[in-house]
């Protein structure tokens, strides 16, 4: 199939062909959703963690003797049931919240994700990116390329930068804007390609893209 190359004052300059494996690929929501949770799963913190009985402290001395004293029998301070003794069956940090997916259907996934958004006119290819030094330069940048692509755009815009490998400068400028994120072209995730609702791939990381997803 083929598209547009823009420049940077959103002209159209010249058409290309892509690779229809890369984007033509029909729209799968469900392997789309696996990658998602299988992503997110493999992200998530293992911050929930309570003491057990062996954990607490205290506790080393049987707090009365075994019989004749009208109570229970206790052995230890540490006891669940005691307060400030440790919690039965609670979160542990050793626990492992992974989750697997086959590299082919992560791409598979991708592949979908990038398709639908280069068909609803979401993924825009740029002949360059340039080189910009200066947060106030590239934020004014992408604010005319988009209001000259679509005049009555309407809400807060939210842009993922897929530019060449090593292109240091845009890596860090883009940083310092909240609705932006600069991604490597071999580094693509299906969770990235979701959230941010415009995509700008670089024609040079395009290159990148295919021989890395493709003929990898």
């Amino acid at each position: 199939m083929k598209t547009q190359v823009y420049n940077q004052e959103g002209k159209e300059i010249e058409t290309i062909e892509l690779n229809d494996r890369l984007f033509n690929f029909p729209w799968n929501p469900d392997l789309v959703y696996q990658a998602l949770r299988v992503q997110e799963a493999n992200s998530r913190t293992k911050t929930a963690h309570v003491k057990d009985r062996s954990e607490v402290s205290g506790g080393g001395r049987k707090p009365w003797r075994q019989k004749h004293t009208g109570r229970s029998r206790q052995g230890s301070t540490r006891s669940p049931l005691w307060a400030h003794g440790g919690v039965s069956h609670g979160p542990k940090e050793e626990r492992d919240y992974g989750l697997k997916i086959n590299k082919k259907a992560k791409r598979a996934a991708i592949f979908s994700v990038l398709s639908k958004k280069l068909a609803e006119g979401e993924l825009r290819i740029v002949d360059s990116l340039g080189e910009s030094q200066k947060t106030k330069e590239l934020n004014g940048w992408l604010e005319g390329f988009f209001s000259r692509l679509t005049a009555d755009k309407k809400g807060r815009l939210s842009v993922l930068l897929i530019p060449r490998e090593n292109n240091r400068a845009i890596n860090r400028v883009s940083r310092n804007l909240s609705f932006l994120k600069s991604l490597s072209p071999k580094s693509l995730n299906v969770r990235d390609l979701l959230l941010h609702r415009e995509i700008i791939l670089e024609k040079e990381a395009l290159q990148t893209v295919n021989k890395h997803y493709i003929h990898d």
